[in-house]
Formats: structure tokens, C-alpha cells, sequence
């Protein structure tokens, strides 16, 4: 739908959205984001205890409507059935945030033989993404009222670091950032909108145990002198879930405080 003017160009009430991973980290932060503009919410996780804390949370907080589902976005199957059940609860899905994903890291050749962490890396990162859209997107083009599909990349997707070897996770991302175009071109006439947003560090569980001293040095590698937080990257994926994004797709929005800039 295109807007006409600024009021209520950013809410997303009434809308039904998936946010795989949506328990944790920045996942978390587009969860609250997207409860505190209306949204009713489908948390698609593989850790039930935290999932249902959310959605407790949410649910207390903002009174929409919050469900959990157990997800493997390794399991074509599992998704699917996720994404079933999901459809059967809300109705139809609006908006699918891809954002559930690992990040390890680790040189290539010293991986094993049958150099198992780079093809979990790039099954989930990358793969788990395409399946969740393969579902959403078809349940999308077949309701016919056209959606929402944001891929959480990183702005390891553009750029490697000098001082932690992740090649595997860079090239997930890499692919994804294709990924988000081809499907843009290819969801368009549906009027299913597809973009990407590429964070750089963020304050999250993943940096949680790191060490003050570290912090402060990764904050100095940073030309804004911070890492970003959970809820501005909810902020950028509430733009690109909203009505006032209509005119974007294809585009990867990177959120990293100009870091990959100076790296």
C-alpha cells in the first residue's frame, strides 16, 4: 500500500508476522519493536524456555497477540510445519523476518575433513532463510494481499575482519545479500517486498561474556564510539515491514555505526 502522508506510516497493527529467532539478541529487539507498532507475533525458535518468556513478556506489555513455535530451520520439514501451523493460527502472515542464524568462527583448513562447521554455517545462515521464504513466500503469493520479507544479513556480507578469521559465516551472508535481490525481482509483481538488513556489532547474549576491556577496544574500532542495540535494528526492520517502505526492495540496509567503513 503506498502511503499518503506520515500518520500511522510506520504502524504495523493488525499485521501477522514470523521472526525466526525472535527470543534473542537482535531478534529479540525486532520482537519488541514490532509488538510496540501493533504487530501480532509468531516467535519461531529452537529454545522453548526463553521463546515463551518473550512471549509472556510481549503478551503482559502490549496485549497483542504472541504464540511460540519450535523451529529447526535446518528441517525443510520442520519449517514447513512451523509455517503451517503459524498460518493456521494467525490467519495469514504478513511479514517474515529471516533472522535466526549462527555465527562461528575458525580458520577453513583447520577445519575436520569433512569440514562440518562450514556446511552447518551456510545450512542454517543461509539455507534456513531460503526455506522459511520458500513457505511464507508461496502462503504470500498465493493469499494474494502481497508482504514483508526481511533478511537479517551482516555487514560481514560485504566485508572479512583482519582479526577473527569467519570466512564461512561471511559467505552465508554474502549469498544472502543476493538471495534478497533475486527474490526481490522475483516477488515484485506479487507485491511482496524483499530487503536486507546488515548489522554490524551489536550489544546482544552473543557479546554478553565478553570482556570489559575487549568491549571498550571494539567500541574504539567503531567511528560512532558504540556498538548499536537490539532495538535499532526493530526500528529499521519496522520500517521495512511497514507501508512506508512499499517503494523499496532488493535493498541491503547496513546498521554498523560505520565500522565497515574503517575496518
Amino acid at each position: 500500500m503506498v502511503i499518503t502522508s506520515m500518520e500511522n506510516a510506520f504502524s504495523l497493527k493488525g499485521k501477522n508476522a514470523i521472526i525466526t529467532g525472535g527470543n534473542k539478541g537482535i531478534g529479540y529487539g525486532i520482537s519488541l519493536a514490532f509488538a510496540q507498532q501493533g504487530a501480532n507475533i509468531a516467535i519461531m525458535a529452537r529454545d522453548e524456555s526463553t521463546g515463551k518468556k518473550v512471549v509472556d513478556e510481549l503478551t503482559e506489555k502490549y496485549g497483542g497477540k504472541y504464540l511460540f513455535y519450535k523451529l529447526d530451520i535446518s528441517s525443510m520439514e520442520n519449517c514447513k510445519t512451523a509455517v503451517e501451523k503459524a498460518i493456521g493460527d494467525f490467519g495469514n502472515i504478513d511479514i517474515l523476518v529471516n533472522n535466526a542464524g549462527i555465527g562461528p568462527t575458525g580458520n577453513v583448513l583447520d577445519m575436520d575433513e569433512n569440514m562440518t562447521d562450514w556446511f552447518k554455517c551456510i545450512d542454517i545462515d543461509l539455507n534456513g532463510a531460503v526455506r522459511m521464504t520458500y513457505h511464507v513466500g508461496k502462503h504470500m503469493r498465493d493469499f494474494g494481499k502481497g508482504g514483508r520479507i526481511i533478511n537479517i544479513s551482516s555487514n560481514a556480507g560485504e566485508v572479512c575482519s583482519k582479526s577473527v578469521n569467519m570466512a564461512a559465516y561471511c559467505t552465508a551472508k554474502a549469498a544472502m545479500n543476493m538471495f534478497t535481490k533475486g527474490m526481490a525481482c522475483e516477488l515484485a509483481r506479487f507485491g511482496i517486498r524483499v530487503n536486507a538488513i546488515a548489522p554490524g556489532f551489536t550489544y546482544s547474549n552473543l557479546l554478553a561474556d565478553m570482556p570489559d576491556f575487549a568491549l571498550e577496544g571494539l567500541k574504539k574500532s567503531i567511528p560512532v564510539g558504540r556498538l548499536g542495540q537490539p532495538i535499532e535494528i526493530g526500528a529499521l526492520a519496522t520500517y521495512l515491514a511497514s507501508d512506508a517502505s512499499d517503494n523499496m526492495t532488493g535493498a541491503v540496509l547496513t546498521i554498523d555505526g560505520g565500522h565497515s567503513l574503517a575496518i
